[in-house]
């Protein structure tokens, strides 16, 4: 605990306190809910704990001062509904340097079970990999009597549009097992550099994840990749570049990207696999056609079953401005 109170600032709970203060430490007793079940003791302390670091919470879970019914447990114990939690006095400066800023986003959907958004461009779904926090530790800042937030997939960082949380734990296992089932319906509008041709193509590549040198995470095809399926959907054309609807049937990292650049057909504005080239060519704008900073990957439509009656649902989310702008820059479209 010594530990803890110099990382705070704070003194440890055992010694002399101002027993008024809004800051003060304190043991807590937390008793677990149905939402809160079944998840592992080690995820649910750093929720609950905002602003300690890993290290910290699992040098308290070693130490055995977090209990669970009076008793040691270890990081992987699984909570159960009804279990009190005994939470040492873990807390950080009142004003930490890491703070998470509250923000909220263009809400397509809430209620009791769900939370759909509609994510901003450049935008992380969530903290790491050189991100110190994304879509979920803002959601969370600006909801914090919210028992419950969890992303259901996620969006590359650098795609806008739908991305699903569910806000009880009950909704979060069924719409993964929709995932898993393919009950999913995903539709993603992008916009590609080349001559297609086809009205509908399915492009199926086996797909492989890898890590870079420098510890980036990238995809390829290869033979004894995970099977990847994707149907396009030919919408307009506009001179060398066609707009696509992408149909995911399987849901793999980096998968439409990957697919289209390896069929010769890169996403614009694409950074990890597309026409580099392309990509500053249209950083600036020329002519008529105004400059496109972004990847061009726009997650439109969504339907799946809602978890509590089971009724479907379809969402969508308009072109993200900025994409649509560029759209009309590029002239009339050809059918």
């Amino acid at each position: 605990m010594k530990d803890l109170a110099r990382f705070s600032g704070e003194r440890p709970v055992s010694e002399p306190t101002n027993p008024h203060s809004p800051s003060a430490a304190q043991v807590r007793l937390v008793t677990i809910s149905e939402e809160e079940a079944d998840q592992r003791i080690d995820n649910f302390l750093l929720r609950v704990c905002k602003g300690v670091p890993k290290s910290h919470i699992y040098r308290v879970l070693r130490s055995g001062e977090v209990r669970v019914n009076k008793g040691r447990i270890d990081q992987t114990y699984r909570l159960k509904q009804g279990d009190v939690v005994r939470i040492p006095p873990v807390r950080v400066a009142e004003k930490p340097d890491n703070a998470v800023p509250a923000a909220e986003f263009n809400i397509l959907l809430e209620d009791n079970h769900l939370l759909v958004i509609d994510k901003p461009a450049g935008v992380a779904v969530h903290g790491g990999s050189g991100v110190s926090y994304g879509v979920i530790e803002q959601l969370r800042a600006s909801r914090p009597q919210a028992k419950f937030l969890e992303l259901v997939h996620r969006l590359d960082r650098e795609t806008s549009g739908i991305l699903l949380l569910a806000k009880k734990r009950s909704a979060l296992t069924n719409l993964h097992e929709q995932i898993r089932e393919g009950q999913i319906d995903k539709r993603y509008l992008t916009l590609v550099h080349g001559d297609w041709q086809n009205t509908r193509q399915h492009i199926k590549l086996p797909l492989f994840k890898y890590n870079t040198p420098d510890g980036e995470r990238r995809v390829r095809v290869q033979a004894d990749g995970l099977p990847s399926h994707t149907v396009f959907n030919l919408v307009r054309r506009f001179g060398e570049f066609a707009l696509l609807e992408a149909e995911l049937k399987t849901g793999r990292t980096h998968q439409i990207r990957v697919h289209l650049a390896s069929s010769g057909f890169p996403i614009v504005g694409d950074d990890k696999y597309g026409d580099f080239a392309l990509n500053r060519a249209m950083q600036k704008a020329d002519g008529n056609r105004i400059a496109l900073k972004r990847m061009f990957l726009h997650a439109y439509r969504i339907t799946f079953r809602h978890p509590e009656h089971g009724k479907p649902i379809t969402l969508e989310a308009p072109l993200a401005k900025e994409c649509e702008l560029f759209l009309k820059s590029l002239g009339q479209a050809k059918p």
